[in-house]
Order: C-alpha cells, then sequence, then structure tokens
C-alpha cells in the first residue's frame, strides 16, 4: 500500500512543479526574466536556451536586459525573441538587447487570467488521472486486502483533494497578481 500511496505523491508534486514551471512563464505587468525561459537561440547549428547564451536582468521593473557572452549573437538573440511571439518587441543597441515589458490592459489581464483558469484545468485532470492510474494499481495488488484496498482508496482520494487544493490557491495567488494594477 505505502508503495501506491508514494507514487501518487511523487506523481501529483510532479503534476504541481510543471503547472508552477508554467505558470511562471506567464506575464504578469512586471518584467520578468522566466518570461523567456522557453526561448531557444541557434548557437552554432543547436537550439540553446536563452539564459545560457547571455545574461537576463531586469531594469526598473519594467524592462529586460540581455547581454550576450557573446556578441555575435545580438541578432540570433533578437530574432529568436521575434519568432517566440510572446508580445514583447526586442531592440538590439549594438551591445545588448533590450525589451520593454508593456503595461497590461484590463482586457489583456482578463484573457490572461482564462489561460491560466485553463493551465489549472488541465493539471487537476493530469492530478485525476494520476488518481485514476494509481486507484487501478491498488485494485489490481492482491497482496492487500479488502480493509486495506478501501483505506488506501480513500487516503488516494484525499491525496487528490490536497494537491486540487493547492493547485486552486496557485491559481488564486497568479490570479490576484495578475490583476494588480
Amino acid at each position: 500500500m505505502k508503495q501506491h500511496l508514494d507514487k501518487a505523491t511523487l506523481e501529483m508534486k510532479k503534476v504541481i512543479e510543471k503547472f508552477e514551471h508554467h505558470l511562471s512563464t506567464v506575464r504578469t505587468g512586471r518584467a520578468n526574466p522566466k518570461q523567456l525561459e522557453d526561448i531557444h537561440v541557434d548557437y552554432y547549428g543547436s537550439p540553446t536556451p536563452l539564459s545560457q547564451v547571455g545574461s537576463i536582468q531586469v531594469v526598473e521593473g519594467k524592462q529586460l536586459v540581455i547581454k550576450p557572452y557573446d556578441p555575435s549573437l545580438l541578432k540570433g538573440i533578437e530574432h529568436a525573441i521575434q519568432a517566440a511571439n510572446i508580445g514583447m518587441n526586442p531592440m538590439n543597441d549594438g551591445t545588448v538587447v533590450r525589451i520593454n515589458v508593456p503595461a497590461l490592459t484590463e482586457q489583456t489581464r482578463k484573457e490572461i487570467t482564462k489561460v491560466v483558469e485553463k493551465h489549472a484545468e488541465e493539471a487537476k485532470v493530469s492530478i485525476r488521472n494520476v488518481r485514476r492510474d494509481v486507484n487501478d494499481a491498488i485494485k489490481k495488488d492482491d497482496t492487500l486486502t479488502e480493509d486495506r484496498e478501501k483505506e488506501a482508496l480513500e487516503k488516494v482520494q484525499k491525496l487528490t483533494d490536497e494537491h486540487i487544493k493547492k493547485i486552486e490557491g496557485i491559481v488564486k495567488d497568479k490570479e490576484k497578481d495578475i490583476m494588480t494594477v
């Protein structure tokens, strides 16, 4: 029984971590280097994460500055950001790439909130899928008595409820962050 619960806990934690990672890239009204985390630059023929080819800094809370370790990558960084279609325009000044993070309008904030809610629902579905898989494994486990099986299923349900509550708390915090002007 313990191995089933451990598996459920581990898988559900992975879902939460993936969800939190995804939310860290969602745009709010402030500049955040994580917004550029999924952008890859062509570095000598191989796609390399932007964070590995230059330093990313926040200036005055509204601007991201990328200083490449290799100055020949300026154009490549600029093109990669434009190709990522993240709603921000890079400006190459010859030594660094600057990105002004525009303030969000009320309409944009509401749209971003809807996207966050959609991803939250996907994370909840993933949690429920983990529950289903673990419940199936518990039911097929011949070493468990009927009472132990029932107890294990109840514990998995309790674990599921806790993780779904955690997702809802994360969403509430993120929505508050997005809607704050």
